[in-house]
């Protein structure tokens, strides 16, 4: 599953007794989940009241950051135009936290070295940046009030958001001009472009007299039109009738008459099933035409590349904030919620999906005697309690809340 669960219980007489009592009672004994502690550093507390504000602004910023996060996540499937599985390897999440040139580092044990190199370095998969969590301090400095990181996280993830908005926008633009001409060079002879089937042979130009035109036939009406052309109008040139293209239901043929017999000889074709197509030979125009659907295939191709990796860095960043969001609320709730001094642990579980209902259970016995309030599960709207911030649909004894790695939406 790509669900997890991240709550939070304050500590026994360690933190480490906490953790322990979680994993005797959905691990070790019954396989409810796999579990990992979410290591969140010592950050400022603050005030009451501003925990209590901060609690609230920090519900609407997790609700935005998850749907910046998932639009480029979308966006992405959109751009590459690929299976979800193909696209799932380009969603992932890179630290960022180049430190491995660290003094002192000839000291480290190799296997920790290691470690830290491939946890601050190398691009992850979300699990696995999830499960191995670790604080950012270059990006969000914990010396910063937590007002202030929540205001940093904000302020990039808002210009992630309207710098995807501006490179859709152009991609989709250019996107859709080329696909409008492709259309016009596929499809039923009825409609497509025909620039790339005439030539300039195949028509009687520059005479004040004559003028070819061009009918589209049913390939069940070939033997009818080739009998019939010639009468269907005063003034059509015998044998002048010549097949330039078949598609799977008709064929396009050229046909030469005096102009005086236009109006006519369209009447009487469209009496027999036979469709003239209004068409002008003009060089130039198709010329043009051609040039400019090369010129938008080129700028596609050229947009395609660095677009793909704006996305990439771009999901990286945003999904690293949507995280850290998630770390500040477990914060934030949890010191509302257990008090001071700051005695709590954060841990990750991820769910096996036939124990959901079961690990529910197990979590409520373990941790009911913190709410003497949550009997049950409490929906939300029964309840309004503020600075507990209840923007879940569920409340629970412990701090709860919900990280889905599955941010695509395959139809």
């Amino acid at each position: 599953m790509t669900e997890f669960w991240l709550i939070s219980a304050p500590g026994e007489k360690t933190c480490q007794q906490t953790w322990d009592k979680l994993m005797m009672a959905t691990t070790r004994t019954n396989n409810l989940s796999t579990n990992s502690k979410f290591n969140i550093p010592d950050l400022k507390v603050g005030t009451l009241d501003v925990l209590v504000g901060l609690s609230d602004e920090l519900a609407k910023l997790d609700a935005f950051v998850e749907s910046v996060v998932k639009k480029v996540a979308q966006y992405m499937a959109d751009v590459l135009e690929d299976s979800r599985d193909k696209v799932q390897e380009n969603l992932l999440a890179n630290g960022g936290q180049n430190h491995c040139g660290i003094k002192g580092v000839q000291t480290l044990m190799l296997v920790l070295v290691i470690n830290f190199c491939f946890l601050c370095c190398v691009s992850v998969d979300l699990v696995t940046y999830v499960t191995r969590f670790q604080w950012d301090m270059a990006k969000y400095p914990i010396k910063q009030s937590l007002k202030n990181i929540s205001e940093i996280v904000s302020k990039q993830v808002s210009q992630i958001d309207n710098d995807l908005k501006a490179r859709a926008s152009a991609y989709n633009n250019l996107k859709g001009n080329l696909q409008n001409l492709e259309r016009k060079n596929a499809g039923s002879l009825l409609t497509r472009s025909l620039a790339d089937i005439v030539k300039k042979e195949d028509f009687v130009l520059d005479s004040e007299y004559l003028i070819t035109m061009l009918v589209v036939v049913p390939k069940t009406n070939y033997t009818d039109w080739q009998r019939t052309y010639e009468t269907l109008a005063e003034m059509v040139v015998p044998r002048s009738t010549n097949l330039l293209f078949e598609d799977q239901e008709s064929g396009l043929f050229t046909v030469t008459l005096f102009r005086k017999a236009i109006d006519d000889f369209r009447l009487k074709a469209r009496e027999n099933k036979f469709t003239v197509r209004d068409f002008q030979y003009n060089e130039e125009e198709m010329k043009a035409d051609k040039e400019e659907m090369t010129r938008l295939s080129t700028d596609k191709k050229k947009q395609f590349g660095p677009l793909v990796r704006w996305l990439k860095v771009n999901f990286s960043e945003a999904f690293i904030a949507w995280v850290h969001i998630k770390a500040l609320r477990v914060f934030v709730e949890s010191v509302l919620r257990y008090g001071l001094p700051v005695n709590f642990q954060a841990m990750l579980l991820q769910p096996n999906k036939k124990n959901m209902k079961k690990l529910r259970e197990v979590l409520y016995d373990l941790y009911k005697h913190l709410d003497s309030s949550a009997a049950a599960i409490i929906d939300q709207s029964a309840m309004d309690i503020p600075g507990l911030n209840l923007s879940q649909q569920e409340y629970y004894p412990y701090v709860y809340y919900k990280i889905d790695c599955n941010l695509l939406d395959f139809k």
